[in-house]
Formats: C-alpha cells, structure tokens, sequence
C-alpha cells in the first residue's frame, strides 16, 4: 500500500494546506514527518491543535509521534543525534541515552499542544520559533465548538504574531461533507473534488489556501489485509476502506403525493442551503398501504432552487438572527403551536429526505440546534 505523500501540496507553497481523505492513509504522519523535518533543518519548531484538551492528554499525546520513532525517522532526520521523543504536559521534547545508559533530554520542547476549547489559557505566551502549525482531525459528526473558526483563528494569532513565515495543516478524515471551516474559509468545490486532486483559493488579499483530497486509488488496489474486516454491505464503510464521504442512509420518499396533498410548507436555511419542508397529509388507502380510514402524515424535505418567495411570510428555521416574527433559529426549540407540530415529526421520525445529502445536511442542523440548547 502507498501511504500519503506530502509533497505534491507542498508544491503549491500556500500558506493554508487542508488535507482531507480516508482514515489511516498516513496524513498525520506525513505532516508530522515534514514537520520535524523542517525543524532539524531550520529550527521551525511545531504547534499541534486538537478541539479538545482531552484529546491531548495521557497516551493519546504520548503516542503522537510513536510511528516516526518506530520507524527511526527521528534517528535519520537528526543525523543519529536524537533517537526518541518524550511527552511532557502537552510538549514533546526529544530524548537520546548518554554513555552511561541515561536518558538526555532537549533543554527545550520542539512541539507545543494546544486545545481551542482552552485557548484562552495561552493568549499572553509568545511562540516566536513556531513555523509549522498542525490542525488534526478539524472535521467532524459532532459537535463544533461555539464559532469555532474564529477560536481557531485566534490560536493562529497567538502563534503567529506578527509573523508571516508559518504554515498551516488541516487534516481531516472524510466524516463529515458540511464543516463550517469550508464555507468560512470559502471553498466552495470540496463537494465536487475527485480523490486525487488538488485545488487551490486565493483570497482577495492575496493568501493561497490548497486542499488536496487524497488518493484512494493504490489503495484499493493494493487491497489492503485491514479491509477485510469492513468488508460488510454498508455504504458508511467506505469511508475506512476507500476515503469516501461519510453519510448515513436516510429514509426517502415512502410514496407519491399530489400538490393538494401538502397541507404546509415552511423552510430551512443552513450552510447556505435552502430547503423546502412539506408536511404531507392523505388516506392511508388512497396509495400503497392497506385499506385503513385512518390519515397518514409525514414530512419530507427536498432543495428549494428557487428563492424563497415569501420571507415576510413563510416559516423559516436558520442559524442566522432574524428580527421577523416568522423566522426561527432553533426547531428543538418550539415556542408556539405551529413550532411544536413541527417538532414533533422530528421527534416521532415522521421524515423523509429527497437523498443522503439531505438527510445529512439536516442532520448537521439538529446538531447544530442539541448543541445550541445546551448554551
């Protein structure tokens, strides 16, 4: 199997460098390989990110840079001089024994650990030896942090300063096709990306940002011996063996319904998409059920390729604030009748979607609304 290489991204010479792909394809490994490299060569020492400071902390931090030492590169790339690295409360310091069997340690860290839930605790600290900046796992089917961009970015200026010789990876597994960092960053083609490619933004102040999807293709044909154990008909599964995205399987249209079937209509707008919600009632034994007096209703949701028509009127659910009376941010949040009927198709999984990507688009915005219950 060929593991992921770094080197075409770097070709780009973008100060931004966003790496997505299949989980265990080496992209960790590879920015940290070109990490500590740049550090032996030119004292760039290294700011590793996580969202979380428990994703830092015991062995998870310990066994940060395990596979490079196992692999020696620590040896190879400090010509023999250092041949370990030793984790020390979110710093990795490198290590080598003395004559008398004693381990040495650097006198100073070449890696930090930050968490952005804690940025906070690190806004008055310099960095100014820091040149390389590694964002790992930015993407995914949880939650994100309350404006998480803007936390990132001020990690950035804490590190940076006033610098511009820093460079920064993003790497993520292909969990998750709506993460707030595309639409902030304004990338606008990920979705349509073939494995294998990379594209390049540049912002109107001139800063280059790549993204690069990794290729899946010698993998697949490398056949590695781990794909054996998900080799189980799930679509969700290719995500490990072959670094498609990951999406659930939602329920779609159970039946065909006329206009006159849709008794309401109301919208939903998020990430810059639009959808049309429409809550369906007819006889059970006008269609494909058993004769039965009683009604079926149920909801489905589909794009909206037109503007909304009526925005003064219509029920609109957004995460943008609307001071109009019939605009609505959070739909867990119901606080009229017409909200709670609404609710409660969510709630009884009366639901059904025009395709995987709606469902999982909607599915992002009730998380997006569980999370905002919480605050």
């Amino acid at each position: 199997m060929k593991f992921y290489d770094i080197a075409p991204i770097l070709k780009t010479k973008s100060k931004y460098n966003m790496i997505i792909g299949m989980r265990s394809n080496g992209k960790t490994y590879g920015a940290l390989r070109h990490a500590l490299s740049e550090y032996f060569k030119h004292g760039s020492e290294i700011a590793y990110i996580r969202r979380y400071r428990e994703d830092l902390r015991g062995k998870r931090g310990e066994q940060l840079f395990a596979a490079l030492v196992l692999n020696s590169e620590v040896e190879k790339l400090s010509d023999g001089e250092w041949t370990g690295i030793r984790y020390y409360s979110q710093r990795w310091y490198l290590i080598r024994q003395n004559e008398k069997g004693d381990e040495v340690r650097s006198e100073r860290p070449f890696c930090y650990g930050f968490s952005l839930s804690e940025m906070e605790h690190d806004k008055s600290i310099s960095y100014p030896l820091i040149r390389t900046v590694i964002y790992d796992e930015f993407i995914t089917r949880q939650y994100y942090l309350n404006d998480e961009f803007v936390l990132f970015c001020n990690a950035l200026s804490t590190i940076i300063r006033l610098r511009d010789d820093v460079t920064i990876f993003m790497l993520g597994n292909t969990v998750n096709k709506f993460c707030p960092y595309f639409k902030e960053m304004g990338l606008k083609h990920i979705e349509s990306m073939e494995p294998g490619t990379i594209d390049t933004y540049k912002t109107v102040a001139g800063l280059r940002i790549a993204v690069e999807y990794c290729a899946t293709t010698d993998t697949k044909s490398a056949n590695r011996p781990s794909d054996i154990y998900f080799s189980f008909d799930n679509p969700k599964l290719e995500m490990i063996t072959g670094g498609s995205w990951e999406l659930d399987i939602y329920p779609h249209l159970p039946c065909r319904y006329r206009p006159d079937d849709v008794i309401f209509s109301y919208f939903i707008d998020f990430d810059s998409q639009l959808l049309q919600c429409e809550i369906v009632q007819f006889n059970a034994d006008s269609v494909y059920l058993e004769p039965s007096d009683s009604l079926v209703f149920f909801t489905y949701i589909h794009r909206k390729t037109t503007p909304l028509k009526y925005p003064d009127r219509d029920i609109i659910f957004s995460t943008r604030y609307d001071p109009r009376p019939n605009w609505f941010r959070n739909i867990k949040r119901p606080t009229c009748d017409i909200d709670r009927k609404i609710a409660s198709f969510f709630s009884n999984y009366k639901i059904f979607y025009q395709d995987n990507d709606v469902g999982e688009l909607i599915r992002n915005y009730l998380v997006y609304c569980q999370k905002d219950m919480a605050m």
